[in-house]
């Protein structure tokens, strides 16, 4: 065996907790087809966001299932990896209303040649909690719904994680030729799949852009921001040196004249009339005991713009202000605060991005218009500033002055991003070219 071959596979198994690498063996000779179709019945009357579709990996290989790989019912038989077209078993079904799920915003990840569902069992040995099982969770295809195989979904053919219903926290994960779990991580390749041939993970992809295969039929498509769970891994969030960035301004950017931030009613652009300070006061509430790693300032774009925020460009709440992107002047609408700790921010190894000028937050909602889903919003995701937390404001980080605006509800498939004149969101790319500087 080559010494770096082997090298790295002892690596992987001191840091990792699946032993075996390798395509599992066979489990059964053959299933007992009774006992097989009792308990993989397929659910004809089921709503089908995509039927018989490829599942593939940000290596573009394909999920699939082997049969005789489980017990004679084909249950728990694991979901493997290989290249697309090179095994049987590589077709799914994405369920999204029916026998087996009643929850909205939710899917099923069904197999169309053996009708089982894709199921998380925390309570088997790690390394093989990862697997296919009868659709409701009863062996012998008795059961009604689980949330053991309920995953979140708005709708798209991605790139999206897997992130089971009864541990969000736990994200499906390619280890070499299996699916096993781990954390979710945002930006975390590993984690990220995609339905038919729209897998795109290149920074060439533009916002909000998702390709369905024309074989493939689409329903139900539902558009929501998933609520997420917060990061469980260890805090630390340390202040850190500021640092010039290298990048150089977009030259098409104009130097941007700072615009106050209006104490009388004056008219706003975002929804018509006029801004009403007094509920502005309400819903943009500072909250003097937060922890912030930065105060006031700046944040470069990948392509050296700087985030810019106009407070009359809202409503009369100065909520739902677009994040402009501008030549970076230094005026106090570039000005941010980056807040690891507070009454809006319980979550370890995760920040919000605050404007210092009007105390928004900077936040994304997938149910809002292309183009329009990323804006100031009260932090705590409330209007009236009555909010709690909000994981569409929330971001990883972990100190140091680099950022990539991952919003943890949407569990490392869709990233903020630069886009012409202010910012967007897109899938989260492989590379650095989403990822923003802290600057002075």
């Amino acid at each position: 065996m080559n010494f770096l071959r082997f090298a790295s596979l002892v690596s992987f198994a001191t840091a990792s907790p699946v032993s075996l690498l390798s395509l599992p063996r066979r489990a059964v000779a053959q299933l007992d087809q009774a006992a097989f179709e009792e308990a993989q019945q397929p659910d004809t009357t089921a709503t089908k966001a995509f039927a018989s579709t490829l599942i593939k990996t940000a290596d573009n290989r394909c999920l699939f299932v082997d049969e005789l790989s489980g017990d004679f019912r084909a249950n728990l038989t694991p979901i493997q990896i290989a290249e697309c077209g090179s095994t049987d078993g590589q077709e799914w079904d994405i369920i999204t209303n029916g026998k087996h799920n009643d929850a909205q915003n939710s899917m099923l990840i069904v197999s169309t040649l053996t009708n089982a569902c894709l199921n998380f069992d925390p309570r088997r040995p790690a390394g093989n909690q990862a697997l296919l099982f009868s659709c409701g969770g009863r062996a012998d295809g008795g059961g009604d719904v689980t949330n053991s195989q309920l995953f979140p979904f708005n709708g798209g053919a991605g790139p999206l994680s897997f992130s089971p219903e009864n541990n969000l926290d736990t994200c499906f994960t390619v280890v070499d030729k299996v699916i096993d779990v781990a954390p979710c991580r945002a930006g975390d390749l590993s984690q990220l799949f995609t339905f038919g041939d729209a897998l795109s993970l290149q920074p060439s992809i533009q916002p909000n852009q998702t390709s369905i295969n024309a074989t493939q039929t689409t329903a139900s498509v539902v558009t929501s921001s998933a609520t997420a769970s917060k990061s469980q891994s260890q805090k630390t969030t340390t202040a850190s040196t500021t640092q010039k960035a290298t990048t150089t301004p977009a030259p098409s950017s104009a130097a941007p004249s700072g615009v106050p931030n209006p104490t009388e009613a004056v008219p706003v652009s975002g929804a018509g009339g006029e801004l009403q300070p007094t509920a502005v006061a309400e819903s943009h509430q500072r909250d003097n005991g937060a922890t912030r790693a930065f105060s006031s300032v700046s944040i470069q774009s990948p392509d050296g713009r700087c985030l810019f925020i106009d407070p009359t460009a809202g409503d009369f709440r100065e909520n739902l202000i677009p994040v402009s992107l501008v030549r970076c002047a230094g005026t106090p609408n570039e000005k941010f605060d980056i807040i690891t700790a507070g009454k809006h921010n319980d979550a370890e190894n995760s920040a919000l991005v605050v404007s210092s000028l009007t105390n928004g937050c900077i936040s994304f909602d997938g149910r809002r218009q292309p183009g329009d889903t990323v804006t100031i919003f009260s932090c705590g995701g409330r209007a009236d500033g009555n909010g709690e937390i909000n994981s569409g404001q929330l971001i990883p980080f972990t100190g140091g002055t680099k950022l990539t605006l991952a919003p943890e509800s949407e569990r490392n498939a869709t990233c903020i991003v630069a886009g012409n004149d202010r910012l967007d969101s897109a899938p989260c790319a492989s590379d650095n070219s989403q990822v923003f500087t802290i600057i002075a």
